[in-house]
């Protein structure tokens, strides 16, 4: 007897899961097509919530367990809201024999937060990476989207309070 599958309801009625389906039939509703369906679920909606990754398992016939393993190994996908402007310090090998972990400890000290965490007023959210492919800017750090090369701590404390002030 032929097994008859269903795509599954979206987690909502937001118009914006179509751009979400679009990716995943792109992929032909195949798991092979995770890591693009899930980018596509972050863009849209801004963070991956635990709905929206059972969701793309269903469609996708795929284990959750992969779907959440691929959403925690990969540093660009955050289950949880992020702030209005991202810093990832970089802390991979190069990075970090540059002193990258005296960026950490500045941008703690100074907006009291923790990497993985935001601050109260969701202006700005830390992360770490293992590498962002920049090695030879090291220490180098990205915030919100722009690759910021040769960091020191006085130097990414401006830069940050330029962006979060420029919201004010």
């Amino acid at each position: 007897m032929p097994v008859v599958t269903t795509k599954p309801d979206p987690p909502t009625d937001d118009k914006r899961w179509r751009i979400v389906d679009a990716a995943m039939r792109r992929n032909g509703y195949e798991a092979n097509g995770l890591i693009e369906t899930l980018h596509a679920v972050q863009q849209t909606f801004g963070f991956l919530e635990e709905s929206s990754m059972n969701y793309v398992a269903q469609s996708l016939r795929a284990p959750l367990s992969k779907v959440y393993g691929v959403a925690t190994f990969y540093h660009f996908f955050s289950l949880k809201p992020q702030g209005r402007h991202v810093c990832v310090v970089c802390l991979g090998t190069a990075c970090y024999i540059r002193k990258a972990a005296r960026l950490l400890e500045e941008m703690e000290k100074s907006y009291t937060i923790r990497p993985g965490e935001t601050t109260d007023d969701g202006n700005l959210s830390l992360m770490i990476a293992r590498c962002i492919g920049s090695c030879g800017l090291a220490p180098a750090c990205i915030l919100d989207g722009d690759v910021l090369p040769q960091m020191t701590p006085e130097l990414l404390a401006e830069k940050v309070k330029g962006v979060c002030d420029h919201d004010s």
